[in-house]
Parts: C-alpha cells; sequence; structure tokens
C-alpha cells in the first residue's frame, strides 16, 4: 500500500503575482518608509482590503497612474500625522497615496 500525497498550489491571479507570493524579500509599499527604492512586482488588491473602493477600481486607477509590473518607485514624503498620504514618485510623476491603497503595489527593495 502506498501513500500519495496531494500537491498543494498556491493560488495566484498570474504569473507575478506568484513569483511576489514566493519571493520573501518582497513588502507593501504601504509599509515601507521615507527614502525606500524599488521595483514593483505586483499588485495585490487583497492587501489593500480598507482602501474604501472596489478591488478592480483600485487597481484600475493604480494602472492608470504608472504602477505596473516593473517601475520603479520612491517613497519621498510622508504626512505629518499617522505618516498617510504618503507621497510617491513613480518614473518621473509624483503621486500622493492613502497607505492603506498603496498597500495593493507589492515592490522590491533596490
Amino acid at each position: 500500500m502506498s501513500i500519495f500525497l496531494p500537491l498543494v498550489a498556491i493560488p495566484a491571479e498570474c504569473y507575478y503575482e506568484a513569483l511576489a507570493m514566493t519571493d520573501t524579500s518582497t513588502l507593501a509599499l504601504g509599509e515601507a518608509r521615507v527614502g525606500f527604492r524599488g521595483r514593483i512586482s505586483a499588485l495585490d488588491m487583497s492587501r489593500a482590503d480598507g482602501a474604501g473602493l472596489p478591488a478592480p477600481e483600485l487597481e484600475r486607477r493604480l494602472l492608470e497612474l504608472g504602477f505596473v509590473e516593473g517601475a520603479m518607485v520612491e517613497l519621498l514624503h510622508q504626512g505629518l500625522f499617522g505618516g498617510d498620504p504618503i507621497a510617491v514618485r513613480v518614473a518621473a510623476t509624483t503621486i500622493a497615496l492613502r497607505r492603506r491603497e498603496a498597500m495593493a503595489v507589492v515592490v522590491t527593495p533596490q
């Protein structure tokens, strides 16, 4: 009698999300501190539960602002009280985001 163990797959929407889930050096942009520089690995809407927008709408807005996989990001500034909002440079554009929205952006430090 032989025993077979089932393979367990990690649920992922795309290759980049699966890569972000297996790479331990990634973090959410909303967790980063001023001066952080990195590259966007993926957008993970499940991390931005309290953003106040439906996941597809938040994803669409982030993509339109330039938060695409592979783009370089830098956290420039944070608000005085509670560190919210944050100023993020994506490519050559500076954008203000709430930290809870930035939680959906998975980044790799550079």
